[in-house]
């Protein structure tokens, strides 16, 4: 038998498999169950329900979001020069950070800088709860953006650093105008997908607890599973993934354009 049949006929058997998989569970599920607990009537079809996932969740999803993205971004950028610093101290210290907050479970940093910090400290955050919230957010998103920004940093060839240098530009002036500009063009692809990651970790936050005006998707969805139309269905957690993938589809495409992009200018 030759190669090339022999391939196709793998690949037919794999499609068959994969036929059967999808009608067999289509055989067994019980689309009644489905129909009463993911799509309940009043749900989908409730005008009043989905005004409010987004004119209150999706609205402060992106509002928190926004605020740790471009939050953690400048943290990043201090981080990663520190981390490119000549002087011992500040990459030590760098490096503990993006080590420490890049360890730890970001559920675990958002309960402490929502209680741990202001019990310890008497301190009261911008924002109350949900502001804390967002600063643990901020600092896990600097962390890992960091590194990111660092590893673009140092993909900017040496020569530009050596040509601006030449010239008479400070390595102050030479990083901010020549270095920067250009590692950020880099590494554009994955701090997109950083934003894409925040998004969905902004439903972290629904452990801090929220007014009902500071809700964002998820903690809105969770409590229309006791009350309003879909009470005791999970329609309004189908409705939320609904809203989630609308948002982040868009964006992952987005990622993955640029990154073809970059791959063909190099």
């Amino acid at each position: 038998m030759k190669r090339s049949t022999r391939r196709r006929l793998t690949q037919a058997v794999l499609y068959a498999v994969l036929l059967g998989l999808v009608l067999l569970l289509a055989l067994v599920a019980d689309w009644d169950a489905i129909r009463a607990n993911f799509f309940a009537p009043g749900g989908f079809d409730s005008a009043e329900a989905w005004k409010e996932l987004f004119t209150v969740g999706v609205k402060n999803t992106l509002i928190y979001t926004a605020i740790a993205f471009f939050g953690g971004l400048a943290l990043a950028v201090v981080l990663a020069l520190m981390r490119l610093s000549p002087l011992g101290p500040y990459r030590w210290l760098a490096t503990a950070y993006v080590e420490l907050f890049r360890g730890l479970p970001a559920l675990l940093v958002i309960l402490f800088m929502a209680f741990g910090i202001p019990i310890a400290f008497q301190w009261t955050p911008p924002g109350g709860s949900v502001g804390a919230g967002v600063i643990g957010l901020v600092l896990i998103a600097g962390a890992y953006m960091a590194e990111t920004l660092r590893a673009g940093i140092q993909a900017v060839p040496k020569g530009q650093t050596e040509a601006a240098r030449s010239l008479g530009m400070s390595a102050g002036r030479t990083t901010v105008s020549i270095v920067l500009p250009q590692a950020f063009r880099i590494v554009i692809p994955p701090l997109t997908n950083e934003f894409v990651l925040l998004i969905k970790d902004t439903a972290l936050l629904f452990v801090i607890g929220f007014l009902a005006e500071q809700r964002e998707l998820t903690t809105l969805a969770r409590d229309a599973v006791s009350s309003g139309p879909t009470a005791g269905t999970s329609t309004s957690y189908i409705q939320a993934a609904v809203l989630y993938l609308i948002i982040t589809i868009p964006l992952t495409q987005l990622v993955s354009y640029l990154e073809r992009r970059q791959r063909r200018s190099r």
